[in-house]
Parts: structure tokens; sequence; C-alpha cells
């Protein structure tokens, strides 16, 4: 439909131009698309732009507002003995590697007994991994999966520029390797702290109801609907919809 809307217009603005003889018209038609292609680009870099100045902005004034929870938190998670921070690895825009922050919320055991909890996964599809009750989260780290405390460190993640405050959620290296063609549309943005599947019932949603939303997010991305999410976000924090 778009194709042909687009050669429609082409031909007749070539007729139109053609009018004022074949040279001339030539020239001023290829002089009207070059203004339109250098006009969306700047579109496209100006989005980008005051994207990129809200991530920074917003995870700056997040991280000053929010230190005296980062602290006490820090100092919880630390009370096991265990590392403050747990760094893993994790895929981001076209495919590209980061280590993605997170207060660690499990026992330093917990990757090497992943095997023993797959067989409980509740989302049905095999890629992403959710279970209710995961024996490998330490007293405190239910309290922080269930109001998103454990995310907070992904502010940092945020000023590096490996995330956005607003996009889909970052998956593991091991549910990439299972990503259908389709699927691999979700890396074609930077993932962010928050997305809109996460207010719309977080981990309730399985994968192709997330696959779904993430790319509706890509293809009608704009500032106005990551304000909207972001001030969708909180109420889902403080009630735990939907969260393990």
């Amino acid at each position: 439909m778009k194709t042909r809307c687009a050669d429609s217009i082409r031909s007749e603005l070539l007729g139109h131009f053609a009018s004022f003889g074949t040279k001339s018209g030539l020239m001023r038609m290829n002089l009207h698309f070059s203004v339109q292609r250098l006009a969306s680009r700047w579109l496209v870099l100006g989005s980008k732009f005051i994207k990129r100045t809200v991530d920074i902005v917003g995870s700056l004034a997040c991280i000053a507002a929010l230190s005296p929870i980062l602290l006490v938190v820090g100092l919880l998670v630390r009370m096991d003995g265990g590392p403050m921070i747990f760094a893993q690895s994790r895929v981001g825009k076209h495919g590209r590697a980061f280590k993605m922050f997170k207060f660690r919320s499990m026992r330093v055991d917990a990757e090497k007994r992943l095997a023993e909890v797959l067989k409980d996964n509740q989302h049905s599809n095999g890629i992403t991994f959710k279970i209710k009750n995961d024996p490998r989260i330490t007293p405190v780290g239910h309290y922080l999966r269930r109001y998103s405390l454990d995310e907070l460190p992904q502010l940092f993640n945020v000023l590096k520029g490996d995330m956005s405050l607003v996009g889909p959620r970052p998956p593991v290296p091991r549910e990439v390797a299972l990503y259908t063609l389709a699927d691999r549309r979700r890396l074609e943005v930077k993932p962010g702290i928050t997305c809109i599947w996460q207010v719309s019932g977080r981990a309730e949603i399985d994968f192709p109801g997330q696959v779904k939303l993430d790319v509706s997010y890509i293809e009608h991305q704009s500032l106005a609907q990551d304000l909207k999410i972001l001030a969708r976000t909180p109420k889902a924090v403080v009630f735990g919809s939907g969260a393990y």
C-alpha cells in the first residue's frame, strides 16, 4: 500500500516537473527528493537526540532522588555475604552484547542451578523463563523483585548508553539464540528499563504477546509514548502487578 502510494506521488511529481521541460523537470524532481531525504534524516536524528537527552537527564535525576534507597538496598543485599551488584550479559540494539547491572536478588549459585528449575518454566514457549517462588531467590530478593528495586542499577546502563529509560527489555543470549527473524525485530532499538508490556501485565504476558507489544512500540515510537509509559511505570511497580 505504502509503495503504491509513493509510486503514485512520484509519477504525479514527474509529470508536473516534466511540463517545464524534460531536463529542467528532472533536475527539479531530483532536488525535491533530495530535500525530502535530508529532512527525513534530520527528523530521525532530532528524535534520537531528544530521546538520548531525556535518558541522560532522567537517569541522573532518578539516581540523585533515589540515592538513599540505592544505599539502603545495597547494604541489605550485602548482608548475606554475596556481591551487591549482579552484572549479567544481555543483548542490546542490533544484537550487541553488554553487561546489565542489577541488585543481586538471587543466591550466588543461581546461574549454576538454572537447569534445576527450567522444568518449572511458566512460559510455555520455552524462550523466556519465569517461575513463581523461584527457590534461588533470597529473602531480600523477593521484595526487590516484587517492587522492581533490583532494576535500579540499570539507571547507570542508561547513562552509559547501553540502555534507554523506555524500550524492549534486554534478553539474555540463551533466549536470542531461539528467536525467529520476526522475534529479532525487538532488537531494532535500545533496550529499556521499562517497556509497554511491563506496564500492561509484566510476567503474566507470554513471549509472543511481549514481541507483539514491543514491535508495536517500535513502529509507533515517540516522545509522547515514552512519557506515557514512564508515567504508568510507578503504578505497575507499587502494585507489583505480574511480578514474580
